[in-house]
């Protein structure tokens, strides 16, 4: 499913570079939930970025599904990202005047999908994270947790062939954080997704199929947690 071989990834601050990741290499297959842990400034960010498809390596080679997305143009970059990926953020990025179901439903009416189509999945997939009759609720009138499983559900809608969280715990209380965890694990095993997650959190990285420890722009350690369902 991924595949990086000696990524490097340079910054430029004035004349100062900045190695942000020094030659990573990492093999994911298809359906593994992999947690990348590590500490600020460790790489685990940017690795994300670039799986992501939201920046590219300095050099190295990053494949996903066979493809070396580092040499797509900007618009087939863009095409990637909404058809085969799902994102989730530690801070919800859900827009504060549209609904719970409107906030799910929209990244799929931006790339052309009608309403009345997505409306029947969207509500599904509420239902399915303890969100139904949530859907008319505005993100101001729902808790953290609640916030973070719309974020979900908008991620999976689109059916992505890998997801990316990005501390997807971070902003919540330990118990909330694990029952999001839970969902996160049982939604992408229901459907067989790749998932990589990073994370500071120990506790939250042993969710985790693999752990793959990053410092200071280094694979520091690899350890298999369980078998891929």
């Amino acid at each position: 499913m991924i595949e990086a071989v000696d990524v490097v990834k340079v910054y430029r601050r004035g004349k100062t570079e900045v190695r942000a990741l020094n030659g990573v290499s990492l093999s994911v297959p298809r359906g593994q939930f992999l947690s990348i842990r590590g500490s600020s400034g460790s790489g685990k960010s940017t690795m994300l970025n670039l799986l992501g498809a939201l920046d590219v390596p300095t050099s190295g080679t990053l494949r996903i599904e066979g493809k070396e997305i580092s040499r797509f143009p900007d618009d087939e970059l863009s095409q990637f990202r909404r058809d085969r990926l799902g994102f989730i953020f530690q801070f919800f990025n859900l827009l504060p005047t549209l609904t719970a179901l409107e906030n799910v439903i929209l990244p799929e009416l931006l790339s052309g999908k009608h309403r009345d189509a997505l409306e029947p999945k969207a509500k599904l997939l509420l239902e399915q994270f303890g969100l139904k009759g949530r859907g008319d609720h505005r993100p101001d009138e729902l808790s953290g947790g609640e916030m973070q499983r719309v974020a979900v559900a908008r991620a999976l809608l689109s059916e992505p062939a890998l997801l990316l969280a990005d501390e997807p715990t971070g902003n919540l209380d330990s118990k909330t954080g694990t029952e999001v965890l839970r969902l996160i694990r049982e939604a992408t095993r229901e459907r067989q997704l790749t998932v990589v997650m990073v994370t500071h959190d120990p506790k939250a990285a042993e969710v985790g199929d693999r752990l793959v420890r990053l410092q200071d722009g280094n694979r520091a350690g690899d350890d298999l947690l369980r078998a891929a369902a």
